[in-house]
């Protein structure tokens, strides 16, 4: 670490005394490589034996690594918390500007601890720490909406972080995300659980600081050569022209491709899924996490009539990776880019993991299929492979959770099928609801 970085620097805010304070711990930063690294040490330090993952004692750490604000590719923060959804360790990673405006607000972590008497989101801005009140924003139907009105409230646009979560989080589901800039998140294991059960609605970070390097002209030669191989490499070349979308074209292929609730690895119509298919009839924009020059954010331009009137449209903005088009389209057999997109916009609108939500209606449709469950447990709604109607309806039932079925649902599909049935054809590994890649059995033990 260089004299006068402040990656050092460590904030600690008590959401129930609404206080903070900063320590200088290059100890941390000195034992290990990377923000993970500093995580997890700072979760063993105020994580105590026994937390309950949704009561005060189970703190949210956020880090990041020394090559972030210096380097290209180095954009990603990652969090660390107990999971509600396993019970284990939480991890997760999220892109965006959240790295960089931690760093340069002139922390290398930043520790909340406690709960909060009332609603409230955090706005950190370099030294100084506001705690604002969050009581109109809590329980806004869409996480849009709060990402708006937390953009014309608060300032430093262009180098600020907004994080915040949906309904799902102040609901506490198990598999809530926490949303960053929009279109990134830190998704699996609850986070957004995490967020709510301390009544903290969102965290709002800016800063603009300069950060030492020992020889310059060294330095830019590096920074040169990272820049050039990152935007040069074919490798990156597919990630920025497609994104990973591209991976669901070779995995239908190779039949790795999950299906319908994995009752198959080929879907027919991976074709009118894939990232090129997208590419080329709904492609709107591609954007970048900030200091990341490969831009492999694709956002598709979904338009929609208004209702009754054929010649006015809103056009949605929604981004797509192979992670949601794999939960959100084949494995709940939706081959129409339109009703995936709208699932996929929903899960978005409340604030849920995509690839949780996804692996949970998979198993609810064909639970529903084979008569485990019936139209009573699902509040009437009707889950059929390929319609995506039911599964906007029942998107919104998990965060409501109107009967015992969506409360069962929304901890998790592996706590569902505990009480429904139908465990053989719940795909979780150790709670955790699987990815989106079936290449074999070493896939899922890896």
């Amino acid at each position: 670490m260089l004299p006068n970085d402040p990656l050092r620097r460590v904030l600690y805010i008590d959401l129930a005394k609404r206080s903070f304070h900063i320590e200088d711990r290059p100890e941390l930063f000195a034992e290990g490589l990377g923000g993970t690294g500093v995580a997890i040490r700072l979760l063993a330090e105020e994580c105590p034996e026994g937390a309950h993952p949704l009561g005060p004692e189970n703190p949210i750490i956020l880090a990041v690594g020394p090559l972030v604000g210096l380097y290209p590719l180095a954009s990603k923060t990652v969090a660390m918390f107990k999971s509600p959804h396993t019970g284990n360790l939480g991890e997760s990673h999220a892109g965006g500007r959240s790295a960089i405006a931690i760093r340069m607000a002139g922390y290398g972590a930043i520790v909340i601890r406690g709960r909060s008497a009332a609603p409230i989101y955090l706005v950190i801005h370099d030294n100084d720490v506001l705690f604002r009140d969050a009581s109109a924003l809590w329980g806004m139907r869409s996480s849009y909406t709060v990402g708006s009105v937390l953009r014309r409230r608060e300032k430093g646009s262009g180098y600020r972080t907004i994080m915040r979560i949906g309904r799902a989080g102040e609901q506490q589901v198990t598999y809530a995300s926490v949303i960053t800039e929009t279109y990134r998140h830190f998704g699996r294991l609850g986070l957004g659980a995490v967020f709510g059960s301390k009544r903290l609605k969102a965290l709002v970070v800016a800063g603009k600081r300069a950060l030492p390097v020992t020889d310059r002209r060294q330095y830019r030669k590096t920074y040169d050569a990272l820049f050039k191989g990152a935007t040069e490499s074919e490798l990156m070349q597919k990630y920025h022209e497609l994104g990973t979308a591209i991976n669901v074209t070779p995995l239908d292929a190779i039949g790795g491709l999950p299906t319908r609730n994995l009752q198959s690895g080929r879907f027919e119509a991976a074709e009118t899924i894939s990232g090129e298919y997208l590419a080329e009839h709904y492609l709107g924009r591609r954007v970048a996490c900030a200091h990341c020059p490969v831009a492999c954010i694709h956002l598709a331009a979904l338009r929609t009539a208004y209702p009754n009137d054929p010649y006015f449209f809103k056009t949605d903005m929604l981004g797509y990776d192979h992670e949601p088009i794999f939960a959100a389209g084949s494995l709940l057999g939706l081959g129409e880019a339109p009703g995936m997109l709208r699932v996929m916009d929903e899960t978005e609108v409340q604030g849920l993991d995509v690839m949780s939500a996804g692996v949970a209606l998979a198993w609810a449709t064909e639970a529903l299929e084979k008569g485990l469950i019936s139209l009573e447990e699902t509040d009437g709604v009707a889950l059929a492979f390929g319609e995506p109607e039911g599964y906007l309806q029942a998107i919104r039932r998990i965060t409501s959770q109107p009967t015992a079925f969506y409360r069962a649902l929304a901890r998790g599909v592996e706590h569902a099928a505990s009480i429904y049935g139908g465990s053989d054809f719940a795909l979780a590994f150790g709670g955790n609801e699987m990815p989106g890649y079936h290449t074999g059995p070493a896939c899922h033990l890896g």
